[in-house]
């Protein structure tokens, strides 16, 4: 099956207003710049973003919050975007906390089919607040429970026409667990090949998970920070 859409905002054209996403990377590493770029300009708004980081003031998801399209994130860092923290402070942004750990297990277990889990972290904190906490062995752990999103928009290396996704290095991060746990799942990539020319045994998504892939426009591949010595 060719799953290889002929443009990033034909990959996304029927995400409508409202919709909830799943948008992988970490920082500004792995993420899906140009599906970012093709939302913000289809001008869909209302949207839950769940990714680890709502990206920098002008770049990344940090597009859609300038532009009014997100009104909720969920993440579990968000101290480098100034306009996110204006947002906030002022009530025009809803935001969840999530600690790293746990916001990353809620997606896998929300590609596994897991009901719920038990875990030690944000017990005795604002994070566990409304959550049951049982006690098992000298411990406590508070219940969570999985993310399913109605669409994943994935950043990855090279993929096949058939949606089988390989990452490479850092760029991994968030992506692989995301791409099981949607009802749609979309994979922009820097390289398609044809089926076949990828070595089974490096195929990190296979392309069941996969509906939409597509080669990506452009990419500016910012460094978040930088940091050099004397």
């Amino acid at each position: 099956m060719d799953k290889v859409a002929a443009s990033s905002a034909e990959a996304v054209s029927d995400i409508p207003s409202g919709s909830t996403l799943l948008v992988g990377g970490f920082g500004l590493v792995g993420i899906p710049e140009n599906l970012i770029g093709a939302l913000k300009e289809s001008g869909v708004t209302d949207l839950v973003c769940i990714s680890n980081n709502c990206g920098v003031d002008d770049f990344g998801l940090g597009l859609l919050l300038k532009q009014r399209q997100i009104r909720r994130m969920v993440s579990s860092y968000v101290g480098e975007n100034r306009e996110f923290e204006r947002q906030f402070l002022s009530g025009e942004l809803e935001v969840e906390l999530v600690p790293q750990g746990t916001l990353a297990e809620r997606i896998r277990a929300g590609g596994a089919g897991i009901a719920a889990f038990y875990t030690p972290a944000g017990v005795g904190t604002p994070v566990a607040e409304g959550k049951e906490v049982r006690r098992f062995g000298d411990r406590e752990y508070v219940l969570e429970y999985p993310i399913v999103a109605d669409f994943a928009l994935i950043k990855g290396h090279m993929a096949d026409r058939s949606g089988n996704v390989v990452y490479r290095e850092t760029a991994r991060n968030f992506n692989p667990m995301m791409a099981t746990a949607a009802r749609i799942t979309i994979v922009e990539v820097e390289r398609i090949v044809e089926v076949g020319e990828l070595d089974p045994d490096q195929i990190h998504t296979p392309g069941i998970y996969v509906h939409r892939v597509v080669q990506g426009e452009r990419y500016e591949k910012r460094i978040e920070r930088r940091t050099v010595s004397g």
